[in-house]
């Protein structure tokens, strides 16, 4: 009886709490999903405060950088798959990737455990990516019948090279933080002990540049470096909708 009442009141207390936790400190904007019993796990919910927060820091003049990271195991194990796609899933998950590019603050990724779908797709759209050892990276929209998201059609592309983006989207193999390096998809890998100081460090960094300094590489190298982002974008919605439409998925 006593377990079973522990229990309920974890419960209750969950579905309290919000999925996407948020504190500024010297300029720097923190945003963590908040669902680690489901290795955060994009639900609508989560999608719409990370949108929601993203937009208002692009005009906030106290926040100068923001860092985007995951609590407990795992960055982030993508869409959350309990229940079928929708038309509104697609449209916030496109969007948040989308307010990750054009913000004109620069944001920094830093990613642990596992690292899927959605999530790696979200963390292809900041501006630098710092990793842990144990990171572990994986596509598997191929292999279960959905299309990719987050413009990854451009900016895996960009990162890794149109070769290595195919045969990473379409095998789906789990890969490593080692690995992900060597192809140019992120900048620099740490020891699990040492992701979070590094993190907030390179978060800092960047919030200590001139706003506009930071605001103006970030737009011209985005502006040339994933001149096909918006394209990217327009084309992964027409073949997720095809390939829900196929699967009776999305109305």
């Amino acid at each position: 009886m006593v377990q079973s009442l522990k229990t309920l009141t974890k419960v209750v207390i969950s579905m309290f709490e919000p999925k996407l936790l948020a504190h500024t400190r010297d300029g720097v904007l923190s945003l963590a999903f908040n669902r680690p019993a489901k290795l955060n796990a994009i639900d609508n919910e989560l999608a719409l405060a990370l949108l929601e927060a993203l937009n208002a820091a692009g005009t906030d003049a106290t926040i100068r950088a923001i860092r985007i990271r995951g609590e407990g195991r795992s960055f982030c194990a993508g869409r959350d798959i309990s229940a079928a796609p929708t038309e509104r899933d697609l449209e916030l998950v496109q969007g948040v990737a989308q307010a990750l590019v054009r913000c004109p603050k620069p944001v920094v990724a830093q990613v642990h455990g596992w690292t899927v779908g959605a999530g790696l797709e979200w963390m292809l759209a900041a501006d630098i990516v710092v990793a842990a050892e144990s990171t572990r990276f994986k596509l598997p929209e191929a292999s279960i019948g959905v299309f990719v998201t987050g413009g990854i059609t451009a900016t895996l592309t960009a990162s890794v090279g149109l070769a290595q983006a195919k045969a990473l989207v379409l095998l789906g193999e789990v890969f490593s933080a080692q690995e992900a390096l060597a192809w140019g998809m992120i900048c620099k890998v740490v020891s699990d002990e040492l992701l979070e100081e590094t993190g907030w460090r390179t978060a800092s960094t960047l919030a200590a540049l001139a706003p506009t300094v930071a605001a103006q590489f970030k737009l011209v190298f985005n502006r040339l470096g994933l001149a096909m982002f918006d394209r990217a974008i327009e084309e992964e919605n027409r073949a997720q909708r095809l390939l829900a439409q196929d699967d009776g998925f999305i109305p």
